[in-house]
């Protein structure tokens, strides 16, 4: 007996995929007998016809896309990843200094900007950049503090004489 129309009747008729459509074997008469979508409802409604439930969890819950780092196919230039794993390394070591105050808001922009240029080879080429500017600051203060120290003792001359 071949019932692969009255089948595919059924799964149109209920909205389903043909191969969740059951018949009840001991009443194929009356599904050969089932010529109008009506006909199909009231063998549903009276079990002749049933439809088997939904197997695992991908219909109903849809999966989320996975595209991580092992997912993506594409080929990416080695020196894009290069530079994209050095920028994100700096840009973490900078947000630390920035959270332990060790650098000003104005100079974290300005790192972060040279790293986005690439103006340092590696975390440790940015520690001494660092380094050297503490340096020029060290000196830029001493230089102001040793002028005013030789104004005040030209005022204290002008102030004798």
């Amino acid at each position: 007996m071949n019932l692969a129309k009255k089948k595919e009747l059924a799964a149109k008729t209920l909205k389903v995929g043909k191969n969740r459509i059951i018949f009840n074997q001991d009443s194929t008469a009356e599904i050969k007998e089932a010529i109008t979508k009506q006909d199909i409802k009231t063998l549903f409604e009276e079990g002749i016809i049933r439809i088997k439930p939904v197997k695992g969890r991908r219909k109903i819950v849809r999966r989320a896309r996975r595209r991580g780092p092992g997912k993506i196919k594409k080929k990416i230039n080695n020196r894009k990843q290069l530079y994209v794993k050095l920028v994100r390394k700096l840009r973490k070591y900078i947000r630390e200094l920035k959270i332990s105050n060790e650098i000003t808001p104005e100079l974290y922009k300005e790192l972060r900007k040279k790293a986005k240029m690439k103006a340092f080879r590696s975390r440790a080429h940015l520690k001494e950049y660092l380094a050297n500017l503490k340096k020029l600051k060290e000196k830029q203060e001493s230089k102001v503090e040793t002028s005013k120290k030789s104004e005040v003792k030209k005022t204290k001359k002008e102030k004798l004489k």
